[in-house]
């Protein structure tokens, strides 16, 4: 009896998924933030932040942050990713450096005049930012939380950490994602 035989099929390779852009990620938080069931549903704390993980597009890591009255992040940056992040209800403020700083090898930087940038951010407003972006957030209200939406791609790999001191910036601490665990 024959036996048929079949060439060997190898699969073909999709091609693969573009990674999110700045915009793509900026449409995801625009997106997020509108849905008003799910920003409601953030557990707040009055001592702290809060966050919740959620599925971002394309491979991206997303949060769903709580910001109580008086918080902020501290200088920091989230060394190879791209972002953007929104503000969903509340207002924050974002102080940053345009500035490209150099990514590694140098513990104290003096930063020139011309540098600050600040940003308000109130409730639907947000913004995207490339590799390297260094900045702080801040909820100055006295009284109200903030509530934000916040995607990173590639899902962060490290977070640096800076203290500044009028035109000092100083690299603190690098964070990775297990000391998030």
């Amino acid at each position: 009896m024959p036996v048929s035989v079949s060439p060997a099929v190898s699969p073909v390779a999709s091609p693969k998924a573009a990674a999110p852009t700045q915009a793509d990620l900026l449409d995801f938080v625009r997106r997020t933030a509108a849905d008003a069931e799910l920003i409601a549903s953030l557990p707040l704390d009055p001592e702290g932040r809060t966050w919740v993980r959620l599925e971002g597009p394309g491979g991206s890591e997303a949060w769903l942050i709580g910001w109580p009255p008086g918080s902020g992040t501290g200088w920091h940056d989230h060394a190879d990713s791209v972002g953007a992040f929104l503000t969903a209800s509340g207002e924050l403020k974002e102080n940053s450096l345009a500035a490209r700083l150099p990514t590694d090898g140098w513990k104290t930087l003096e930063l020139t005049d011309g540098v600050d940038r600040e940003r308000r951010l109130p409730a639907g407003q947000g913004r995207a930012f490339g590799r390297h972006h260094v900045h702080e957030v801040l909820n100055e209200s006295t009284e109200r939380h903030a509530v934000s939406v916040h995607a990173y791609h590639p899902p962060l790999p490290r977070i640096r950490r800076y203290s500044r001191t009028g035109q000092i910036l100083h690299l603190e601490q690098v964070e990775r994602p297990e000391d998030w665990q």
